[in-house]
């Protein structure tokens, strides 16, 4: 049967022009797919992965990079997800073979009509092709590429590893690439742990990162979501139940800042800076992994005690004020606190809510915050979490108790027992008078500080302040000098001015055992008798004579220098440096590696006037602790790709006796590892024994007494206070940890009165040796050959007759135990020492 010539000619015209469409289809294909990079390629794709850094036990402690990025395996992805973002992107993803007709037809009616590609039209494969080979400029001839790779793409790769790149590759806002980034920085949870709802907010993000961010537009990324769950109940990915359900969750989103697993931002910027000059690789963009030396249970440890020891000052000397105050007249009435209400603090679950709570309906902002508190909620609005502080508005204050609301719509109580500290401050030297009454320091629309406090079953909150005083710790592991904990301040946020390793300071008293050093390596003994009493001295350089005194103002007389050390006798440290004689000093101070080029040439060297870092310090205690050896600090065990594969491990250290060198056979490889660390001998064992036994009695009878309360009968140290309590030190060890914790203002300015080394800066050393040494044995440092244990006359230092009832023990290398003492008198009594330094 003949069609009419009608129905013919239009048909064959049909039949023509696609015949003709198809001839330009795989003309342009054959003409641009050469052109175009192979799709093959994309096997040997390599993430943008940002530099992680790691404790020695594998907890994240920083991440550095543009791009926030942690790729996932498809069988890590949850259903739902995936299920949302087809809905939203690529419906028949798992049907077409890279393009959809149906989509690109709508594309072409778009740019017919609005001479512009709207919708887009693009497959998720098409995304791929544009993300890992081609520009995002909406261009036809890129349109055409993208449906050239997109099927070279299909034919290489499965469905299943397809979509792995694209939830990998894909950018999601706020410098999130990839959907498991994506869930940490909006809800600060790995994607598995997320719900219907939150995953149909990521999966709404493609689109328009920005137009839909839930933290920037949340009322336009809650319209996108609801149209994407109700576009999975349509393709039968979730009930009608389940998308009611969804749709009825708040905007949960807020943003949350990479989380280590351990804070230790100090360390960690150190530690970056030495990387960059240690491997060629982009340390930002290539999935470097850094694993320290830093213990994260000693971190954590030191981070809380430095932390609480600021606080601790900074509530002796008074409450400053709120951050800021607003007027609450203008703001509605907030409703009564219920338990789902209240804030708990860190490590403390939220009461559960009741049954009668549950029937109160409140009307919901679209973040779930009821209207009213989130007009309160706005004022804390520009205030940000310091550390532990956080922000906090004070809604309502009764006799001896306050309740405060949080930026995130919860409230707690403050209790008179975290109040009553609040005495007005006047100066760092005074304070005003008690407090009776919550409201004194405390008003309705006082933005304040508030911190965690409490045992893990009694926590609270407390009224805080972001201290004024600075502090810094460092703990060294003194066998290996790897280094165990560092805190450079109270916060890096507010300060990232590391004062572990940069804040040069006048070292005070906590200097007086290399002086004491020196003493020992120049015919001193423990018991030789020098005379605690005032002096004075001419020098040419000062305007008026130097009276140096003793900080309590009481003098001695003729006293043993083990006694003077753990009383920290500043007339006795000068006696002995001029004694010793200033260069015989400074070759003492050389070996114990501080940088005597910039110290003073005079006897105030002896009261500790040089300027160190508390690295420093740390690592010239460490000398005592290991028996002798100077052993360099370090942070960085090795360097590796996301892979594993190493691209530089620490050298190997080595405790030698002086001179040194390095074996000549060694399995190393030359050009991952370098040579190895040599730490050479620096005291005579006998000398650093001597030291320890005397460092140890400042712990256990002198200015550092109050270290006892640890228990422990190994720990060994010295206090330090410089001039007009400018600084506060304390640098102390066991065999086994070595930590210097130094306490002062950036700008030097008085700490007050009464704040010494050993109330400033001893206290917080034990909160963090305590948990430091938690498990560790009790052990002394082996002592060496060559020590004699003898009985003296403590009022002379000579040995002591068997019949002397006050004799003491004491210890002497064995060429230099004292002459006996002469017969005692016909009273009993005891003749004086016949020299006295």
């Amino acid at each position: 049967m003949r069609l009419p010539l009608w129905i013919r000619y239009p048909l064959l015209l049909l039949i023509a022009g696609a015949g003709g469409g198809l001839l330009i289809l795989a003309a342009s294909y054959l003409y641009l797919a050469p052109q175009l990079p192979p799709a093959s390629q994309i096997r040997e794709v390599e993430y943008q992965i940002p530099l992680r850094i790691y404790s020695s036990d594998m907890k994240l402690v920083a991440e550095y990079g543009e791009k926030r990025r942690q790729p996932v395996t498809f069988e890590e992805l949850p259903q739902p997800l995936i299920q949302a973002v087809l809905a939203a992107e690529d419906e028949r993803f798992f049907t077409h073979n890279g393009v959809d007709l149906k989509g690109l037809l709508r594309a072409a009616v778009e740019l017919a009509r609005y001479r512009e590609i709207r919708s887009g039209g693009s497959t998720i494969t098409m995304q791929v092709a544009r993300n890992f080979f081609l520009g995002r400029e909406q261009r036809f001839l890129r349109k055409f590429n993208e449906i050239v790779l997109a099927i070279q793409i299909e034919r290489v790769l499965s469905k299943q590893e397809i979509l792995e790149l694209y939830l990998n590759k894909i950018y999601l806002g706020h410098r999130a690439y990839g959907a498991q980034a994506a869930s940490q920085v909006y809800y600060g949870k790995d994607i598995g742990e997320l719900n219907v709802a939150q995953m149909a907010m990521i999966a709404g993000l493609p689109k328009a990162p920005s137009a839909y961010n839930p933290i920037t537009n949340p009322e336009r990324a809650l319209v996108r979501r609801n149209w994407i769950l109700f576009r999975m109940e349509e393709t039968g990915a979730i009930s009608h139940e389940e998308r009611l359900a969804a749709q009825e969750q708040p905007v949960s989103a807020r943003f949350h800042a990479a989380q280590p697993e351990v804070e230790g931002a100090y360390f960690a910027e150190m530690i970056r800076l030495q990387a960059m000059d240690r491997v060629e690789a982009d340390i930002y963009t290539d999935g470097i992994r850094i694993i320290t030396t830093l213990d994260s249970h000693k971190q954590t440890a030191a981070v809380q005690a430095l932390r609480t020891g600021l606080h601790s000052y900074d509530e002796r000397h008074g409450y400053r004020g709120p951050i800021a105050q607003i007027d609450t007249s203008s703001l509605p009435s907030l409703p009564p606190m219920q338990h789902n209400d209240q804030q708990a603090p860190p490590g403390e679950a939220t009461a559960p809510q009741t049954s009668e709570e549950s029937k109160v309906e409140l009307e919901k902002t679209i973040t779930g915050l009821n209207p009213k508190v989130a007009a309160w909620v706005k004022a804390l609005k520009e205030h940000q979490r310091v550390g532990p502080l956080r922000p906090a508005l004070v809604t309502e204050v009764r006799d001896q108790q306050a309740e405060i609301l949080f930026n995130d719509g919860k409230r707690a109580e403050l209790a008179w027992e975290d109040i009553r500290w609040a005495r007005r401050f006047i100066s760092d030297k005074y304070v005003g008078n008690e407090i009776s009454k919550a409201s004194e320091p405390l008003s309705i629309g006082d933005i304040i500080h508030v911190r965690p406090v409490g045992s893990d079953d009694n926590r609270r909150w407390r009224l805080a302040q972001l201290p004024r005083a600075q502090s810094a710790l460092i703990s060294l592991d003194p066998q290996t000098g790897a280094i165990l904990a560092l805190q450079g301040g109270y916060s890096f946020k507010a300060s990232n001015f590391n004062r572990a390793v940069q804040s040069k300071r006048q070292a005070g008293s906590v200097f007086k055992p290399f002086i004491y050093t020196s003493a020992l390596e120049n015919g001193f003994t423990p018991a030789s008798i020098i005379n605690d009493a005032p002096v004075v001295f001419d020098d040419d350089k000062l305007e008026t004579a130097w009276r140096p005194t003793g900080a309590s103002g009481k003098f001695y007389g003729p006293t043993r220098m083990r006694e003077a050390l753990y009383r920290s006798l500043n007339l006795v440290s000068i006696r002995i440096l001029r004694q010793v004689g200033i260069s015989q000093a400074m070759g003492t101070l050389k070996r114990f590696g501080l940088p005597t080029d910039t110290f003073q040439r005079d006897l105030s060297l002896a009261l500790g006037s040089a300027s160190v870092t508390p690295l420093e310090i740390a690592t010239a205690y460490s000398i005592f602790a290991n028996g002798g050896y100077r052993v360099p600090a370090w942070g960085i065990q090795r360097i590796e790709r996301e892979d594993g594969e190493v691209l530089w491990e620490a050298p190997q250290v080595i405790r030698c006796e002086s001179p040194c060198s390095a074996p000549s056979n060694t399995d190393r490889n030359p050009d991952i590892q370098p040579a190895p660390l040599m730490a050479p001998r620096a005291l005579d064992a006998r000398v650093a024994w001597l030291m320890n036994s005397m460092l140890q009695d400042v712990v256990r009878r002198g200015t550092g007494h109050m270290a006892n309360r640890l228990g422990r009968r190994d720990l060994a140290g010295k206090t330090g206070t410089t001039n007009d309590q400018m600084d506060a030190w304390f640098s102390g060890y066991s065999p086994d940890v070595v930590a210097t914790v130094w306490v002062g203002f950036d700008n030097p300015a008085n700490l007050g009165w009464g704040e010494y080394g050993g109330k400033a800066a001893l206290p917080i050393w034990m909160d963090y040796m305590g948990p430091a040494l938690d498990g560790v044995a009790d052990h002394q440092l082996e002592q060496p050959s060559g020590i004699a244990t003898v009985r003296i006359n403590p009022e002379s230092g000579l040995l002591a007759r068997p019949e002397n009832p006050d004799a003491i023990k004491e210890y002497f290398i064995e060429s230099q135990v004292p002459d006996l003492e002469p017969p005692l008198g016909p009273a009993g009594g005891h003749r004086a020492p016949e020299q006295i330094f």
